[in-house]
């Protein structure tokens, strides 16, 4: 049997190639030293009865600093940037596209067949997402987040473009956000928790989405497949929705879009393409 492993900042993510087929794992990250980290996804394996793995893809994290062994398992690092763009393109069974991780933080690949390249990123994702959502909701809960977002109405906090500039700009209608949180810069506004959280599942959903969507045209790239734990939240595929609808911008998000890194982790193994620099 073989594995694949993807050490994000906050997730763990774990796949398992069976007779049967793939077996999906995830656990949180604890912050511990990365060598117990893979020992702890063993762990976790073998109480589920997935039998002794001969070999596992290992990316995201540190995963350099890993050994070429861990027990009996011999480890293979895979890059993260051919992690990220094989597992997009398979979960979009596409040929080519501009590939976002939307994860702790957003990395975005340009995806060509068998060819990646980094294109860019942004420091905003779900991290900032969490942190913020602890300064300003008092929850880090990504679920509760999305839960009070999909309740709350972001313009609430957010300008609009008709107050800011009394016209639509561009592509954008008059009642699209102009400044983000900025009612909040004027005067004293009460907000409820449900509308700071849409204001803040806004802004980084906003930030992902236009990177993303200036990178793709650079590129000149036409399809856009988001991945990561990030996307996971209702609310947030809810903004880039609507940015990609201001924007004609094809934007795809899989089915199990976490799933996308380790996956690809574990294709790029399987074929040999571990790019490992």
């Amino acid at each position: 049997m073989i594995a694949a492993i993807d050490l994000g900042i906050t997730n763990i993510d774990v796949v398992v190639r069976r007779e049967a087929g793939l077996e999906y794992f995830r656990m949180s990250n604890s912050r511990q030293p990365i060598l117990e980290q893979v020992w702890a996804v063993f762990k976790m394996i073998g109480n589920s009865g997935a039998g002794s793995i001969e070999q596992a893809a290992v990316t995201g994290g540190q995963y350099r600093s890993l050994p070429e062994r861990v027990g009996d398992t011999r480890l293979v690092k895979v890059r993260e940037v051919e992690s990220i763009g094989r597992g997009g393109l398979y979960l979009a069974q596409l040929e080519q596209a501009l590939v976002v991780s939307a994860g702790s933080g957003t990395a975005m690949v340009a995806a060509r067949g068998r060819s990646m390249a980094h294109v860019t990123g942004s420091a905003v994702g779900g991290g900032t997402l969490q942190g913020l959502g602890r300064l300003l909701i008092g929850t880090a809960d990504p679920l509760e987040i999305d839960r009070l977002a999909q309740q709350g109405d972001a313009n609430h906090a957010d300008l609009t473009l008709i107050e800011a500039v009394g016209a639509g700009v561009g592509r954008l209608p008059v009642n699209a956000n102009a400044v983000n949180f900025g009612r909040l810069s004027f005067s004293s506004v009460e907000l409820s928790p449900a509308d700071r959280a849409a204001a803040l599942v806004r802004l980084v959903g906003q930030v992902i989405t236009v990177v993303a969507i200036n990178a793709a045209w650079a590129e000149g790239l036409e399809k856009i497949v988001v991945t990561g734990h990030l996307v996971d939240l209702p609310s947030v595929c809810q903004v880039m929705d609507e940015v990609a609808g201001f924007y004609k911008a094809n934007i795809i998000v899989p089915s199990q879009p976490g799933t996308g890194t380790v996956l690809g982790a574990l294709l790029c193994m399987e074929e040999n393409q571990i790019a490992d620099v």
